[in-house]
């Protein structure tokens, strides 16, 4: 299985595969024709015989939606279409595909959807660039009013295919049907939820063709990272199978010890806490594997960061802003000049210590010291302190990249659709991850894994691309109403099925 086989394709990319086909001798309405068909086998397989109704577009996607409405009509479906446009407006393929049709065709109004149960939308796919309005938003809004069940083809109609952003409005759908390959909407929210249940058909476009497109972007997925996964040898002992160092706060105890079990947890030979002097018998008195080093500020974090066996240190859970978290974190990161095989992880307070004071900005800069050693794991509110100068208002994807390529790090922007970008434009979305993660203390058990990972030898990114995926798998193995010490129980199982 190849890395293109999770591949997510923009809007223009999935145009280019489908001109790459129809060169390579494969005709649109072959293309178009399963299309359809796999959106029948997803309706039929799913749903009973009901008053179904299918909304039109003018383009690929309302020929797509004819063709849906004409084998549900042969298999004895009751189905109605309404489209945006007369039949004799369409071209190509769309007009092929609406010359199937044997039922009736109406001009799309609220009417139509008078006794239907099942909407199947056709109307626009992934790449409109503008609002929904008249009728059509009146008619999306209504699905949604009247609480009718919907299949989407390709996306709902209103989500733009590269960001999952929403043009006005959009149905919340049941089921979307997709083709080819996976659009970064279908992953990004909102555009993930009102997909609902997304299904891949394989419509018979070559795989070779992605060879030109050459795409940079993919659904998080083993298949991506388990050659960098570390490998066990009979001959290993724990420091040839790292050691991280968790730099520990004096009040929000908690963070620093999660991370600690978690990097145990996924692999790494040794786990410390460096902790200040005043909270070092909270340390002690937890996981009796996790080491505990006593330090006094700031000596004792210098002859430390001067351990080489040190490969991996996580700054950030629970250490408290401030001007100490920023001495600490640009004496951690200065090390690397030294030490170049040291990774860095940068989480919650590492990454927002001077947030309210320019003084501390000045006197430690942050973005002097980071390079490609370095992962940032911010969430949403973390990211736009960090990254001021980055519009908010831009999709998760684009933010993340354009803070890697800012920040030459790699950036992991934490949420139910992380996002994982390199300073190289390459970036994965992960979307495994289950509901019942939004607890306190899942983010430092993520950073823990991650940092386990860094320890034993993994790069940066795909490190952050196993962190996330394995984070998430932890979390639906947990189970409902799980805490975030669930998590690294259930890393064990996942660890054993991979």
């Amino acid at each position: 299985m190849s890395f293109n086989d999770h591949a997510l394709l923009t809007v223009a990319q999935m145009g280019a595969a489908d001109r790459a086909a129809i060169a390579a001798g494969i005709a649109g309405t072959k293309l178009m024709a399963a299309a359809g068909h796999g959106v029948f086998e997803a309706i039929v397989n799913r749903f009973a015989p009901q008053p179904t109704i299918v909304l039109c577009g003018p383009g690929n996607n309302g020929g797509d939606g004819y063709v849906v409405a004409e084998k549900l009509r042969r298999a004895g479906w009751n189905v109605a279409v309404a489209s945006l446009v007369e039949r004799a407006a369409l071209k190509g393929d769309a007009a092929w595909a609406a010359s199937l049709w044997q039922g009736k065709t109406t001009a799309l109004n609220l009417a139509a959807l008078d006794g239907r149960t099942l909407v199947v939308d056709a109307l626009f796919g992934a790449g409109l660039t503008r609002d929904l309005d008249g009728i059509v938003k009146q008619t999306v809004e209504a699905i949604g009013a009247r609480k009718l069940a919907c299949v989407a083809i390709d996306v709902p109609s209103g989500v733009q295919g590269d960001t999952g952003h929403v043009l006005g409005a959009a149905p919340r759908c049941a089921l979307t049907v997709t083709f080819f390959r996976l659009k970064p909407a279908h992953l990004l929210l909102p555009g993930r939820v009102l997909c609902g249940e997304t299904v891949l058909v394989d419509i018979g476009t070559p795989r070779n063709v992605l060879d030109a497109i050459a795409p940079d972007t993919w659904r998080n997925d083993p298949a991506l990272w388990r050659h960098a996964l570390p490998v066990r040898a009979l001959d290993d002992h724990k420091y040839k199978r790292g050691h991280a160092l968790i730099y520990g706060g004096a009040k929000l105890t908690g963070a620093a010890r999660l991370a600690a079990l978690a990097a145990r947890r996924i692999g790494a030979g040794l786990a410390t806490i460096a902790s200040p002097v005043e909270a070092a018998s909270v340390y002690r008195s937890a996981d009796a594997g996790t080491i505990v080093a006593e330090c006094e500020f700031p000596a004792d974090y210098d002859a430390l960061l001067a351990d080489r066996r040190f490969n991996a240190i996580v700054l950030g859970p629970g250490m408290g802003r401030g001007e100490k978290t920023g001495l600490l974190v640009s004496k951690a990161l200065a090390s690397a000049a030294t030490m170049p095989d040291r990774r860095f992880l940068l989480d919650a307070d590492a990454l927002t210590y001077a947030e309210s004071s320019p003084e501390v900005v000045r006197k430690y800069p942050f973005w002097d010291l980071v390079d490609k050693h370095c992962l940032l794991t911010p969430h949403e509110g973390e990211f736009s302190i960090l990254f001021k100068d980055i519009p908010g208002n831009l999709n998760k994807l684009e933010k993340a990249r354009r803070g890697a390529r800012q920040s030459g790090a790699i950036v992991l922007l934490k949420g139910a659709d992380t996002v994982i970008a390199s300073p190289d434009g390459k970036a994965v979305i992960s979307a495994n991850a289950p509901a019942s993660l939004a607890t306190a203390g899942s983010g430092d058990v993520l950073s823990g894994i991650i940092g386990g990972l860094l320890a034993q030898g993994m790069e940066p990114f795909a490190a952050a691309c196993a962190g996330a995926w394995l984070h998430g798998e932890a979390g639906r193995m947990a189970g409902a109403n799980l805490v975030a010490e669930d998590v690294i129980v259930a890393l064990k199982d996942v660890w054993k099925h991979l």
